[in-house]
C-alpha cells in the first residue's frame, strides 16, 4: 500500500513516521525546497530565528507523539521557561505568569490582592475543564458527525460553557481588566479573537500554568531536523520542489498524484497545506475562498542585533491603550491597527547558538486583519512605530543594535500558499470548531486525508501533531476494513 503525501508541513512529516512504523509505504511531495511549513528560520550570516511559532505549549503531548513516532528525548531538549513571560499594560503596570502557583500569588498579592481567589478558582475549574476538553474534542476525531452529536458531548459543551467567548468566560473568575486581557489574549496563539473564540480556548492560558511554556532548544524549527533525520534514516521517500498540479480522481476515489510531468499512483492521499487552498485539488472549479473565515494574520519583524539584552524575558506582551479596538481592526474593520498590542520573543538571553558570540537576534509579532486588500509594502511607517514602541517600553536604543532586520507581511504569507494571509489556519470561531471543522477525511473521495492548522482538532505545533495521530489512525482503520473487504 503506497500513501502519497502532498505537503511536507509538520503534520505531513509526523503522519509520514506513524505511517511507516505501521508498515504503510510513505512518500512525501513538496512544493518547496525545503520541509517544515510554518516551522522554518529566517537566516543571515551566522544568525538564525524562528520565522513562525516560538512558545512550546503542551510539551507532553509533543514528546508521546514524538515518541510514538520512534524519537526519543535524547533527539532534542527543551528548556523549561520560568517566568513564563511578562505583559507590559499600557498603564505602566506589569504582570508575571509563573508554572509556580506560589510565585503566582505572589504576584497577585503584589498587583492585585482581591483577585487571588479568581485565579485559584479559575485553576481548580479548568483542572476540570481541560481534561474534559482533551478527552471527549481534542483527541477524538469527527469524521462520523453523529459521534460529535452525543448526549455526553452535549453536556460537556454546556460544562464548558462554550457558547461564551474567552473573554467573557474569564469576566467570572476576574474583577480587574488587565487580568481578564492577561488570561484571554492566549487565543490569538491560533489566531482567534478573544472577544469571539469559544470559551474552550481559555484552556489554553491555563495550560501555561499547569504544564508551563518550554523553548526547544537551536528554536522551534530545529524539530524539522529532528524528523527530516529520523525520515532519511528510514529511507522515506522525499521529493522537494516537487508541486502536485493535480490529483487522478475516479469516481470516490483517487488513483494518484501528477506532479512534474509524473503520474505516481497512490492508494491514498495525505493534503498537508492549508486546507482552504490545497482542497482545489479535489475540485479545481471551484473558489478557494468558500465560507471559510481566516485566523487573524501577523506582520512580523525580525533582527539580527550586536548584542543581547540580558535580564530581559525570553516572551513578553506589550499591550495598546485599547486591546477591543485592536481586536475590532484586526477581525471586524480590517484595517491596519493604530495602537496595537505586540509580542516580542528575544531567546538569545538563554540560547547562544542563534548569533556570533555576545551577539543576539529578536522577533516581534503584531496581530494584523488576515487579507490582501492591505498592500504592506506601503506601510513603512507602521512598522517604524512599532520600532519606536520597542525602544520607549522594552529594549533601549533598539535602531542603534540593529545589524538586520526583515519584514515578513500577511501578503506573503498569501503568496506562499495560506489562505488569505491567515497565520493559524482558519479561525477558531463556534462554527469552524470541533465537527464544524474539516475533519481528517474531508471529502467525498473515501481515501484522501487532510492534516494541518485548518483541520480538526486545529491550530498550534502539538494540536497539529495530534491531528496527525488522528488522521493516521482513521487511515489505518480504513485500510484494515478494505482489506478484509477484498479478502472476502
Amino acid at each position: 500500500m503506497k500513501t502519497v503525501i502532498v505537503g511536507g508541513g509538520i503534520g505531513g512529516l509526523l503522519s509520514a513516521l506513524l505511517l511507516h512504523q505501521n508498515g504503510i509505504d510513505v512518500m512525501i511531495v513538496e512544493k518547496r525546497d525545503r520541509l517544515g511549513g510554518r516551522l522554518a528560520f529566517i537566516e543571515q550570516d551566522d544568525y538564525k530565528i524562528d520565522e513562525g511559532p516560538t512558545i512550546v505549549l503542551l510539551p507532553e503531548m509533543i514528546t508521546e507523539l514524538l515518541n510514538e513516532a520512534g524519537i526519543t528525548r535524547g533527539d532534542y531538549e527543551l528548556v523549561r521557561i520560568d517566568p513564563l513571560y511578562k505583559i507590559h499594560f499600557h498603564d505602566g503596570a506589569t504582570y508575571e505568569k509563573y508554572s509556580d502557583q506560589t510565585k503566582q500569588l505572589n504576584e497577585l498579592r503584589r498587583l492585585y490582592p482581591e483577585e487571588q481567589a479568581g485565579y485559584l478558582n479559575f485553576m481548580k475549574d479548568m483542572d476540570v475543564h481541560f481534561k474534559l476538553g482533551m478527552d471527549r474534542f481534542i483527541k477524538r476525531s469527527f469524521v462520523q458527525k453523529k459521534d460529535f452529536w452525543s448526549k455526553q458531548n452535549i453536556k460537556t459543551l454546556l460544562k464548558l460553557k462554550a457558547y461564551r467567548s474567552v473573554y467573557q468566560s474569564l469576566k467570572t473568575y476576574f474583577k480587574e481588566e488587565n487580568l481578564r486581557l492577561a488570561y484571554s489574549l492566549q487565543s490569538l496563539y491560533i489566531g482567534g479573537n478573544p472577544y469571539e473564540s469559544p470559551a474552550l480556548y481559555s484552556l489554553i492560558s491555563y495550560s501555561e500554568h499547569k504544564h508551563g511554556i518550554y523553548y526547544l532548544k537551536g528554536g522551534y524549527a530545529s524539530l524539522v531536523d529532528v524528523l527530516n533525520r529520523e525520515i532519511e534514516k528510514r529511507g522515506i521517500e522525499v521529493f522537494l520542489n516537487s508541486e502536485v498540479a493535480s490529483l487522478t480522481l475516479t469516481r470516490n476515489r483517487a488513483t494518484g498524484v501528477n506532479v512534474n510531468g509524473q503520474w505516481i499512483k497512490a492508494d491514498s492521499v495525505i493534503l498537508n497545506g492549508d486546507y482552504p487552498v490545497i482542497s482545489t485539488l479535489l475540485d479545481p472549479s471551484k473558489s478557494t475562498q468558500r465560507s471559510y473565515t481566516p485566523s487573524s494574520s501577523c506582520l512580523l519583524l525580525y533582527f539580527g542585533l550586536d548584542k543581547i539584552y540580558e535580564n530581559t524575558p525570553v516572551h513578553q506582551f506589550f499591550m495598546g491603550k485599547d486591546f477591543s479596538s485592536h481586536m475590532s481592526e484586526v477581525f471586524e474593520e480590517k484595517v491596519v491597527p493604530n495602537d496595537p498590542a505586540f509580542y516580542t520573543f528575544h531567546p538569545s538571553v538563554i540560547d547562544s547558538t542563534l548569533a556570533p558570540e555576545g551577539k543576539g537576534v529578536l522577533y516581534v509579532l503584531v496581530p494584523v486583519p488576515a487579507g490582501s486588500h492591505i498592500e504592506w509594502s506601503s506601510e513603512q511607517s507602521f512598522v517604524e512605530r512599532i520600532i519606536d514602541s520597542l525602544e520607549k517600553r522594552g529594549y533601549p536604543d533598539l535602531r542603534q543594535h540593529i545589524v538586520w532586520q526583515k519584514v515578513r507581511t500577511p501578503n506573503d504569507a498569501e503568496s506562499e500558499g495560506i489562505f488569505q494571509g491567515g497565520s493559524f489556519g482558519i479561525a477558531p470561531i463556534l462554527f469552524q470548531s470541533g465537527v464544524f471543522r474539516p475533519q481528517a477525511k474531508p471529502s467525498r473521495y473515501e481515501n484522501v486525508y487532510a492534516v494541518g492548522a485548518s483541520v480538526h482538532p486545529g491550530g498550534g505545533i502539538p494540536i497539529v501533531m495530534q491531528g496527525a495521530k488522528l488522521m493516521v489512525e482513521q487511515l489505518l482503520q480504513d485500510a484494515e476494513r478494505r482489506k478484509k473487504e477484498w479478502s472476502m
